[in-house]
């Protein structure tokens, strides 16, 4: 580990306030008194078959079945296992065990700095929070006798970090007895020392947008606000969260190195010389919703902090670890592509955990997995029935025509709003798919030779014989009319609503915020 020390680190004002019980692991011998802290947050329908299957079907229903297969059987068995009996003569790596045996005593220490990689043990103001005597496994120490202990205190923001400074915290344990710190010879052990670090603040981008009333030309945006969106300022922030759960993560599986399943080959360490593994670090942030987040300024010279320890089930780190790995692979579309967005909808998924009924929560999902497989199976029979059909007696002409037109406005209003590219691309597939549509319900002509202003050729709409000839086109204008009775004058009002009461970028934006809302609103009655 590279020597960074100086006087740079964060200082810290620990609270020590009274411990709160008596714990089983000795907590009596730590340098912070534990107390116990609330902050956390404990923790079909398919198409009927074909007559018959053309190879390409079968293959490919055999290789989703197969990775099916693969992938479950990859998640539970735990990393491969192997059975040779001489792994030398070979090279494989033979299975090995954790470091620490479940319920090995082991001390930890938390530091607190501005350094992303820290050697400073002797300065006495980066220890936040010592805790020893930690039971390795124990579920049922602490006050709370549920294996977790909780120190708050205060980190002072020094003058760096209020203009956007980074500051890290860094976990390390070591055996009971043992000291973290390099230079202590007869007490520091490397082989029973293992550490990790995070930054604890995040950054996030704050756009500006200038906005006003289209009819007073008054705002609610300062005048430095208005600047920076003429000048298309991205203001990167730092924030602040005053909670984090440091997680030991309680498995004794026998890993092979070289063999850990993703996402887990990450986190887990091997120590060349033993080849056994170390236990799993993880800081868990996943319950700190966006919206507990505080810019860190001027106005913060004092920061919060309550860093709580506790134990977490193999099972349960791994599900913490898949959303670690999504979030990987939406870094992948772009930087700051889906980040916010894709933050938020996570932290509307956590406030739906928090805040529902296990049983309602568990029906929502079923019912979401299983619209997602209709909306799929629609898609797919959509163009199947579009392809197939010769007739259009009793479609609707008028509604395909309406359906363009309410994609057209949804895709003019993301791209006006900046949405991330993904919602984009499925509102352009879906507007393709509309277009794709009007040459199956309309005959279309392109007069190449009567072009309008010499330039663009005239292009001109006729209805198939089997609309025109059935009854389906007089019902259809019928509909279309006495539901424009009722929903063009909500238009009307709808427009007046949000002229005299919102904001808008432009006259542009108006228009299709108005529409958007409206089609939203509305729009399904009319399909």
């Amino acid at each position: 580990m590279a020597d960074d020390s100086g006087d740079n680190s964060a200082s810290l004002l620990p609270l020590r306030e009274e411990d709160a019980g008596t714990s089983e692991g000795g907590d009596n011998d730590q340098s912070a008194a534990a107390v116990p802290e609330n902050g956390q947050v404990p923790i079909a329908d398919q198409p009927a078959a074909q007559p018959q299957q053309s190879g390409w079907s079968m293959a490919k229903g055999f290789i989703i079945r197969a990775l099916i297969i693969y992938f479950i059987s990859s998640w539970f068995r735990g990393g491969s296992k192997t059975t040779v009996t001489d792994p030398a003569a070979t090279g494989t790596r033979a299975p090995s065990s954790n470091m620490f045996p479940k319920g090995a005593p082991i001390d930890m220490y938390i530091y607190i700095t501005e350094k992303e990689f820290f050697s400073d043990f002797s300065n006495p103001s980066a220890l936040f929070w010592s805790q020893k005597e930690i039971l390795y496994g124990d579920w049922t120490m602490g006050p709370q006798k549920d294996g977790s202990f909780a120190f708050h205190g205060q980190v002072m923001a020094s003058e760096k970090m209020m203009n956007n400074g980074s500051i890290y915290i860094h976990s390390y344990f070591v055996k009971s007895g043992k000291s973290p710190d390099p230079s202590k010879k007869a007490q520091y052990s490397k082989h029973y020392t293992f550490h990790k670090h995070k930054m604890l603040n995040k950054y996030k981008k704050r756009k500006y947008q200038k906005t006003k009333n289209l009819l007073t030309g008054l705002t609610d945006l300062t005048a430095d606000e208005i600047l920076k969106a003429e000048n298309g300022t991205v203001d990167i922030v730092s924030h602040w969260h005053p909670n984090l759960t440091v997680n030991l993560v309680d498995d004794h599986t026998s890993w092979s190195r070289g063999h850990v399943p993703a996402p887990l080959d990450d986190h887990i360490e091997f120590d060349p010389i033993s080849g056994q593994y170390y236990p799993v670090i993880y800081f868990n942030n996943y319950w700190n919703m966006l919206s507990e987040y505080h810019p860190i300024n001027d106005s913060t010279p004092v920061l919060n902090l309550t860093i709580t320890y506790s134990p977490i089930s193999l099972i349960k780190w791994q599900m913490y670890a898949a959303q670690g790995m999504r979030n990987k692979w939406t870094s992948f579309l772009g930087e700051g592509m889906m980040e916010e967005a894709d933050d938020a909808d996570q932290d509307t998924l956590k406030q739906a955990m928090l805040e529902t009924n296990p049983y309602l929560l568990g029906l929502t999902v079923v019912v979401s997995i299983v619209h997602s497989i209709f909306e799929f199976l629609a898609f797919k029979n959509d163009i199947q029935f579009w392809n197939s059909r010769k007739s259009l007696e009793g479609l609707s002409v008028r509604s395909v025509f309406f359906n363009v037109f309410q994609s057209l406005v949804v895709l003019l209003y993301v791209f006006d709003n900046e949405t991330n590219t993904v919602v984009c691309i499925s509102v352009l597939v879906g507007l393709g798919i509309e277009i794709w549509k009007i040459p199956k319900v309309v005959n279309i002509t392109v007069d190449w030779e009567n072009k309008i202003l010499g330039v663009v050729p005239k292009v001109s709409f006729e209805y198939k014989g089997t609309y025109v000839q059935s009854a389906t086109k007089e019902y259809d204008e019928l509909a279309f009319r006495y539901l424009s009775w009722l929903l063009f004058p909500l238009l009307a009002a709808y427009c007046v609503y949000s002229l005299i009461y919102q904001e808008h970028k432009s006259w542009y934006s108006w228009v299709l915020s108005m529409l958007y809302g409206y089609l939203l609103t509305f729009g399904k009655y009319r399909r």
